[in-house]
């Protein structure tokens, strides 16, 4: 749930500009890399938003359709804003085991790259209320409300608009400086703070995060089918994932970062400086096979402060099959896809099926 202050009147008589060069540096002590500052006119998202939900590309993600025009009228959502601050902090674990070496190892498992630590939201929620606290100790009170992926926010757009970077053909955010590895968040504000340039779009003719994608989830640049999308696949979606759409997916069983790793503005990222998001439970070097044998009981242990636990056992089960399907055929993978055929849940007695018909 968002956390923050009922939006109630702006403050006078501040010097905004100073105050927003203080937020900038109360930010970076706070450890996101960059803060900008946006209006709150969305008009052009909206009209994309709308294509893209009424083409169905938003798939089972309902809660993409729900809350009307809050989305993009952050006024709407809480009363009195003017302005939002948009801040990034830079996640590329560079103590994980190289992730082209795990993508090509078929009997490895790949779990993107943001979730191989500690669950962001809680981390990076306690750091906007800390810089909220910064600026009520300035200015005094203030409304104000904290969102970190948390509610209905349009958030690649405000980042975008707060010149953090640009919505890349692969529709993450890209930074020149600083590649696409970081995440996003805001605080939205009644301070009438003055607002950054937009950030321009550097994507040029390259279209490589296009070509890349396993399962050709991209309709055209700046367009995902998100149905399509093995994120999607792996992580929103419950139900069973696609036949056509299970070899593509290879051993990826958590997310999929080929649209990122093929970005040639990812030259310029940096490691990150949290140690909260370095790997966790051995999870960039994990056997499926190894992966594929926990009970639920060791899964809910072994993904505790985990964004991976959102998706839950059965589905990460299903995940695992597809990717034991997608192996080369041994023994290892042919037993322990066969001690699973009679599992209670449907949903994962048919993955195994799939897998075990792989390496028929």
């Amino acid at each position: 749930m968002p956390s923050g202050k009922k939006i109630t009147k702006p403050v006078t008589g501040l010097d905004y500009r100073q105050l927003a060069g203080q937020i900038r540096d109360w930010g970076q002590e706070l450890g996101f890399q960059q803060v900008g500052f946006s209006d709150i006119k969305l008009e052009k998202h909206e009209q994309f938003l709308q294509q893209w939900l009424t083409a169905g590309y938003h798939g089972d993600m309902e809660y993409m359709s729900r809350h009307g025009s809050k989305r993009s009228h952050p006024e709407e959502l809480v009363g009195g804003t003017q302005r939002i601050i948009s801040v990034r902090m830079d996640y590329w674990p560079d103590q994980a085991r190289a992730a082209d070496a795990a993508l090509h190892d078929p009997v490895s498992a790949y779990i993107s790259r943001y979730a191989l630590g500690r669950d962001y939201h809680k981390l990076m929620r306690s750091r906007l209320q800390k810089l909220a606290d910064k600026i009520k100790q300035q200015v005094g009170d203030f409304g104000y409300r904290v969102f970190v992926d948390s509610a209905p926010v349009l958030e690649r757009a405000i980042a975008e608009k707060s010149g953090i970077g640009w919505i890349g053909k692969h529709t993450n955010v890209i930074n020149e400086k600083a590649g696409s590895w970081f995440f996003l968040g805001e605080i939205y504000t009644d301070l009438p703070l003055p607002i950054d340039t937009p950030a321009a779009n550097h994507c040029g003719r390259c279209h490589s995060c296009i070509d890349i994608c396993p399962t050709q989830a991209f309709i055209s640049p700046y367009q995902l089918d998100a149905r399509r999308c093995i994120s999607y696949l792996t992580i929103e979606l419950r139900g069973s994932i696609p036949v056509e759409l299970r070899k593509p997916i290879g051993n990826r069983i958590y997310g999929c970062d080929d649209c990122q790793m093929v970005c040639p503005w990812n030259r310029f990222s940096s490691p990150t400086q949290e140690s909260d998001f370095q790997p966790r439970q051995h999870l960039d070097a994990a056997e499926l096979v190894e992966l594929f044998n926990w009970e639920e009981a060791e899964f809910l242990k072994r993904t505790e402060g985990s964004a991976i636990r959102r998706i839950g056992y059965e589905c990460w089960m299903r995940n695992i099959a597809v990717a034991l399907g997608n192996c080369d055929t041994s023994a290892a993978v042919v037993n322990a896809l066969q001690a699973r055929k009679g599992h209670d849940s449907g949903l994962i007695r048919e993955h195994v099926l799939w897998a075990l018909e792989q390496h028929a």
